[in-house]
C-alpha cells in the first residue's frame, strides 16, 4: 500500500521540478530567524488563518513568519522532503503524507481510530506517539509540533429517513456509496457496510441527482460547498473519519533554537491548533442548523456498532500490517 522511504532515500529521490528551486527568500533582519510555511491551502483556509493570526504573533519577537499559500513555495506533496533537505522550515502535513515515509502512520488515517477532536489531541499528546514522532525526527528530520482538526466525515444519502434509517452497518447493505477511488477508501466503504462506488468528485453531484449512486461521504463543509444537500435527503453523523493535519517543523532549525525559543514555538503551534480546532467545531455546529433549514434529516447512528464493526474489518488486513502492536487498543482506551 505504501512505499517505505528512509530520509536518505527520500532526499535522493527528489526531482528538481518539485522543489521550486527558483524561490529566493527576501532579506530579513539578522537578529530574527526566517520561518517559511509551505501549504497547498489558500490564505483563507482555517489552518492558514490560525497560523497567521495566532502562531506568527507569538513568535514575532525572534522569528519572521512567511507563509507560502496555494503551493507557491513547494509543490503539494514535496513539503516534507523539502524540510528533510533543509530547504524549508515548516509545513502542514497529513497522516497520509507521513505514511508515505512511515507506513505505521496510516493508523491515524483509518476509520474510527479517532473519535472526535478532543480524542485526537489526547492521542497526539500520549506517550504512544513518542515512537512515531522520534522516527520522523531521526529519519526524516521533521518534528511534529501539534495536531490540527480538519473535521469529521459523514454518510450522506438520497433516501429519506422514512425510506432508510441507518443505525448500524447492516442498514447500509446494498447502498451504493460513492467513495474516493483508492484501495484504502474503497476498503473503508466496505467496512462501513456499504457497496462503495469509485467516482470522481466532479461527478458526484450528477451521480446523486440521477441515482447513479445512493450517497457519498464527506465533511459537512463539503456537503454545503458542493451543494449536495440539493440532491440528497439525509445525513447520518457516522463520524467515520476524524481527519487531521500535523504542524511539521524542521528538526535542523529546532536544534539551533534556544530553549526559550523552542518553548515559544511549541506554545504558538499548540495555540494555533487549538484556535483552528474551535473555529472548525463551531463551523460544523452551525452547518448542522443550516442543513436542517434546507430540509435535511440529520441524526446520529449507533456509533459503537459502527466503530466495532469497522475496526474488526481492519484487524488482520493488509492495511493494519504496519501498525505497532497494542497501539490501536491504547488509542481506544484514550477514548473512554
Amino acid at each position: 500500500m505504501f512505499n517505505t522511504f528512509t530520509r536518505r532515500a527520500a532526499v535522493s529521490g527528489l526531482v528538481a521540478a518539485g522543489l521550486a528551486a527558483s524561490f529566493v527568500a527576501p532579506a530579513i533582519s539578522e537578529e530574527k530567524i526566517l520561518l517559511r510555511l509551505a501549504t497547498a491551502g489558500s490564505a483563507t483556509d482555517q489552518r492558514s488563518v490560525a497560523m497567521a493570526e495566532v502562531f506568527a504573533p507569538m513568535v514575532a519577537d525572534f522569528a519572521d513568519y512567511q507563509p507560502g499559500y496555494n503551493a507557491t513555495l513547494f509543490a503539494q506533496g514535496t513539503e516534507l522532503e523539502a524540510i528533510s533537505r533543509g530547504n524549508l522550515e515548516m509545513s502542514i502535513a497529513s497522516a497520509q503524507e507521513m505514511a508515505q515515509f512511515f507506513p505505521e502512520f496510516s493508523i491515524f488515517a483509518t476509520g474510527y481510530v479517532h473519535q472526535n477532536a478532543e480524542h485526537q489531541v489526547k492521542v497526539f499528546n500520549d506517550p504512544l506517539m513518542d515512537a512515531f514522532k522520534k522516527k520522523a525526527e531521526d529519519e526524516l528530520g521533521v518534528k511534529l509540533l501539534s495536531v490540527m482538526y480538519l473535521g469529521r466525515r459523514h454518510v450522506n444519502l438520497r433516501q429519506t429517513k422514512d425510506e432508510l434509517t441507518v443505525m448500524t452497518p447492516d442498514d447500509l447493505a446494498g447502498v451504493n456509496l460513492r467513495m474516493p477511488g483508492t484501495d484504502a477508501w474503497q476498503f473503508l466503504g466496505k467496512a462501513l457496510g456499504a457497496s462503495p462506488t469509485p467516482m470522481a468528485f466532479t461527478e458526484v453531484y450528477t451521480g446523486l441527482s440521477t441515482g447513479a449512486v445512493d450517497g457519498q461521504d464527506n465533511p459537512l463543509p463539503t456537503v454545503v460547498d458542493a451543494k449536495f444537500y440539493e440532491v440528497t435527503n439525509q445525513i447520518i453523523l457516522t463520524s467515520h473519519l476524524v481527519d487531521l493535519n500535523y504542524i511539521a517543523f524542521s528538526k535542523q532549525v529546532w536544534d539551533k533554537l534556544s530553549a526559550d525559543q523552542q518553548a515559544k514555538i511549541q506554545a504558538a503551534a499548540d495555540a494555533a491548533a487549538e484556535s483552528g480546532r474551535q473555529k472548525q467545531l463551531e463551523k460544523e455546529a452551525n452547518l448542522v442548523a443550516f442543513l436542517q433549514e434546507q430540509g435535511m434529516e440529520i441524526y446520529e447512528p449507533d456509533l459503537d456498532a459502527f466503530r466495532n464493526h469497522v475496526q474488526a474489518q481492519y484487524v488482520g488486513s493488509e492495511f493494519a500490517a504496519s501498525w505497532p502492536e497494542g497501539v490501536l487498543d491504547r488509542i481506544n482506551e484514550l477514548g473512554k
